[in-house]
């Protein structure tokens, strides 16, 4: 955990992601990934020179017809153990995307159905700024999906400010890599839902994961030469603060 929480800090103070007072909502998606960040973002709380509050925010999908819905209750246990406030949002959106919709490519509608019912929660509870559990592995996947099917070099940014809604997005896991979230996720047991979603594992993401991991074996660090290439171009907003050049550990990205 604390490779982890070294990484998270670095990339915090690189982007410069948390300010005075702030009060962080962290998505909980039930995954390992949003799972470790409220994990990192409870502990960096405790010593962080700048305060900050978190509290885990969960918008409960619903289910599609013969389909389980999934059980928040172990990530409610977690949140309590790390004094951490939690809330779950109830939604249909599974049922109006898969059931109602029959949406063939639903990844995303989904998206953007549950970034709307997300941030209108948000903006009612008076939060301002969401921290989201994508990694280094994400951000190299993103690249080369924006490359591959749409002829651009593109990813999402470490900080995003939306303009519409108010809220500013932050990626405090960005250093870390996939395999070193998995690993310690594991070690530390935590209570990861299984995604009930019927198009999980059968995306165009998922396709360009597999290439990655064929590429990164037959060129190691191809990974993360293309994380460092996004910083130093750098694509929108991906210059670290005082343009900072740290490489990553060996065999985190």
């Amino acid at each position: 955990m604390n490779k982890i929480l070294s990484l998270v800090r670095r990339c915090v103070e690189d982007y410069d992601m948390i300010q005075p007072g702030d009060r962080i909502a962290v998505g909980v998606s039930g995954g390992k990934d949003s799972l470790m960040l409220l994990a990192a973002l409870a502990r960096l709380r405790e010593f962080y020179p700048v305060p900050f509050q978190v509290e885990g925010v969960t918008l409960d999908m619903g289910h599609a017809e013969g389909r389980p819905g999934m059980d928040f209750a172990p990530v409610e246990a977690f949140c309590q153990s790390l004094e951490v406030p939690y809330t779950v949002l109830r939604s249909e959106i599974h049922h109006v995307i898969f059931d109602l919709r029959r949406e063939k490519n639903p990844c995303s509608m989904c998206a953007k159905m549950r970034r709307g019912a997300l941030h209108q929660a948000l903006r009612e509870r008076g939060v301002s700024k969401i921290a989201l559990g994508h990694h280094h592995d994400d951000a190299v996947e993103t690249l080369f999906l924006s490359l591959i099917f749409e002829g651009r070099l593109s990813c999402f940014q470490p900080v995003t400010y939306l303009d519409r809604t108010g809220i500013t997005q932050i990626r405090p896991m960005l250093y870390c890599g996939e395999a070193l979230i998995r690993h310690t996720a594991r070690r530390l047991a935590l209570p990861v839902v299984d995604n009930p979603c019927p198009a999980n594992g059968n995306t165009k993401r998922q396709e360009v994961k597999q290439l990655l991991y064929e590429l990164q074996g037959r060129y190691p660090g191809l990974k993360d030469r293309a994380f460092g290439a996004m910083q130093r171009l750098p694509l929108p907003a991906w210059g670290p603060a005082e343009y900072r050049r740290r490489p990553l550990p060996d065999g985190e990205g």
